[in-house]
């Protein structure tokens, strides 16, 4: 497996956690919202592993140390001070 999978394999469980505490609290919360919550929370449920993955997958590189020593010697040498 690579190191990019892995980073994104641990964070993926925090992302899916605050995607499902952000919508279940917001299902909860509004009233309107909660009349339907028993279709909305599993909803909430499959939105949250779903949409987890790619943010996950996007977040993982840029958690590498060689990720962000390559782009500040990057940015270094097009912007000299």
């Amino acid at each position: 497996m690579s190191t990019r999978f892995i980073i994104a394999m641990l964070i993926y469980m925090v992302v899916n956690s605050v995607f499902f505490g952000f919508g279940v609290t917001t299902v909860l919360t509004i009233p309107a919202l909660s009349a339907n919550a028993d279709m909305l929370v599993p909803a909430v449920v499959i939105f949250a592993l779903v949409l987890a993955f790619p943010i996950s997958w996007i977040l993982a590189p840029r958690l590498q140390a060689r990720y962000w020593r390559r782009r500040s010697a990057e940015t270094a040498l097009k912007n000299p001070v």
